[in-house]
């Protein structure tokens, strides 16, 4: 039992607006609400300690002036209950993850950049250390996806997650597309066994829709859990999943 394991509401932003994606198709989105800031509130009255942050628009290469408006909100609200930010979409370079760290982002994830550029993740993992800094691998049939899922990139998770272990990363949040937003249980083998052989922190990501994904993800030895559409239509308890968070 991973005694350190860490539950992430998740809080995914489109034109400064919290939404769900279902499998990360942009055509198939819930809008959920106009107020970032205050959904983050929520979150953290109920317990989290942690918000894990998504900026769909940088990801999808569009205009994000919303979307950093509201990221800037959200550190503030975060802050004021003593509670991190990881905030991950459109960091493509280390420009633009310094800028988000100034912000007050506790742990910036890197996602495409990270399968064209594994160099830039090295010198990230240097600059500002293990703990701050993550990469998204986002995978269907075991193949990364890049660009917000919407390029294959033909590297197979494992052989690139032990490549990401020897260069000093230390964190890694695993999403099975196939079951991102669709409330279908995550792929609990499949992310303890990439956790298992690489060594990394592991957190699951994609899937999530009762409380015993949740337990079941904590009995696997996994870092984290990151909990999206359970939480925003009520399959889950808030007050119950963040019990013991605080």
């Amino acid at each position: 039992m991973n005694s350190s394991f860490v539950i992430f509401p998740a809080i995914d932003l489109r034109a400064g607006q919290v939404v769900r994606l279902k499998e990360g198709d942009p055509a198939r989105q819930t809008h959920y609400s106009a107020d970032p800031a205050q959904t983050a509130q929520k979150w953290l009255d109920a317990g989290a300690r942690w918000l894990h942050v998504i900026n769909l628009d940088g990801a999808f290469e569009e205009p994000d002036n919303a979307n950093r408006r509201a990221v800037e909100q959200i550190v503030q609200t975060a802050r004021r209950c003593q509670a991190k930010v990881q905030l991950g979409g459109g960091l493509r370079d280390l420009t633009s993850a310094q800028e988000a760290l100034e912000l007050g982002v506790a742990r910036v994830i890197f996602g495409t950049l990270a399968v064209r550029q594994p160099q830039t993740i090295a010198e990230a993992v240097r600059r500002w250390g293990a703990e701050r800094v993550a990469v998204s691998l986002d995978a269907r049939g075991g193949v990364i996806q890049v660009r917000g899922w919407q390029e294959t990139s033909g590297l197979l998770v494992e052989d690139f997650a032990l490549q990401l272990k020897a260069i000093g990363l230390e964190w890694l949040v695993f999403t099975d597309i196939a079951r991102d937003g669709l409330q279908t249980g995550i792929n609990l083998r499949a992310t303890a066994q990439l956790a298992q052989k690489t060594g990394l922190k592991v957190i699951a990501s994609g899937g999530v829709h009762q409380m015993e994904d949740v337990r079941s993800a904590r009995s696997a030895g996994l870092a984290g859990c990151i909990v999206g559409r359970a939480l925003y239509e009520g399959s889950i308890d808030p007050l119950e999943l963040f019990q013991g968070e605080k």
